[in-house]
């Protein structure tokens, strides 16, 4: 953690000098303010004491920044975080960066500026940049959604690796052999762990996992259509069913299927993943694993309380078990 102590050094300046720069408090040359400034800025030093505002002057006020705002998952995570902040009484400060570092690590200053108590992540990207950052903040409970445990002091997800499994299962227990995955990026923790999982469900059958075609891509419905007009280009290795890293993929899919007038489930099977909404609405309604997005934001903003309330320990990871949701595009292997 860096410290004012650091800032001086670096600058070779006094500690008072760097104090009086920051609370302006005290003439300071110009040229001086303008070498303290910058310094700070490249040591990234947070002068606003947040772990004394902690013990004696606490804003009830905690921040969330999000990297994707226009997934419908992503938004039910929102409402879960909003209505827990309501509930016990704390603030929320919401920032939509996009995946953009410079927005993330400005959003990031902005919160610590504004004196939060604690602070959300979820990010669809592992930015490792971002989160080494965020280690030099840990003076505030941090709690992501959707990253690595390895990143921060918390994590809460669902089981991904499960949730894969339990596709897998129920695909190979329908019949199907040829099988194929339009998966998330190839850097994402949640896409890596449900593919492994799904994987994992093809070896205990006695298949071989490297057979799995897999196309990665991003996480939006135009990129589940173009992944699965790509497994249709080649009339002789269709797929019987799909396994989609997501319900915006299985829906890209399912339009995808349409267009070649195919029918779903009787010519091709599809398999989504979080059970958005939507997911009940589409011809026909999506198969899918459910992640309890609303329960996963609730939890995420409960654990950083309970830290600053009673003192409690932050669990390294915190997952929710995944549920199969059947619903009807998910048929039988032909004989």
């Amino acid at each position: 953690m860096v410290t004012i102590k650091d800032v001086a050094r670096e600058t070779g300046v006094s500690v008072t000098t760097v104090s009086h720069v920051v609370n302006k408090t005290r003439y300071v040359k110009p040229q001086t303010i303008e070498r303290v400034k910058a310094m700070i800025a490249e040591l990234g030093y947070q002068p606003s004491g947040i772990a004394q505002a902690l013990k004696a002057n606490r804003t009830f006020t905690l921040g969330m920044i999000i990297t994707n705002s226009t997934n419908p998952f992503f938004t039910e995570v929102m409402r879960g975080v909003e209505a827990t902040c309501n509930d016990q009484g704390y603030s929320l400060i919401l920032c939509h960066s996009g995946d953009e570092m410079q927005k993330l690590v400005g959003y990031l200053k902005t919160l610590m500026s504004k004196r939060i108590d604690g602070l959300v992540v979820m990010t669809t990207n592992a930015n490792q940049g971002f989160f080494n950052r965020l280690h030099q903040v840990r003076r505030i409970p941090v709690v992501a959604i959707d990253a690595m445990p390895s990143s921060v002091d918390c994590v809460v997800n669902d089981d991904s690796a499960l949730g894969g499994r339990i596709a897998g299962d129920f695909l190979i227990g329908r019949g199907f052999r040829r099988l194929a995955c339009i998966a998330g990026p190839p850097n994402h923790p949640r896409s890596i762990e449900r593919v492994g999982g799904f994987k994992s469900a093809l070896a205990a059958a006695g298949l071989d996992p490297h057979t799995l075609v897999t196309v990665p891509s991003d996480l939006t419905i135009g990129d589940g259509y173009r992944a699965m007009t790509q497994l249709l280009s080649n009339r002789r290795a269709w797929p019987e069913a799909i396994f989609a890293g997501n319900d915006l993929l299985a829906m890209g899919a399912l339009c995808a299927i349409h267009e070649h007038d195919l029918s779903v489930p009787d010519d091709i099977s599809v398999i989504g993943y979080d059970d958005i909404e939507l997911a009940s609405y589409t011809a026909p309604p999506l198969t899918t694993i459910r992640q309890p997005a609303f329960d996963i934001g609730a939890k995420a903003v409960d654990l950083v309380i309970q830290f600053l309330e009673k003192g409690e320990a932050l669990p390294r990871l915190q997952t929710f078990p995944p549920i199969l949701v059947e619903r009807r595009s998910v048929g039988h292997a032909k004989a």
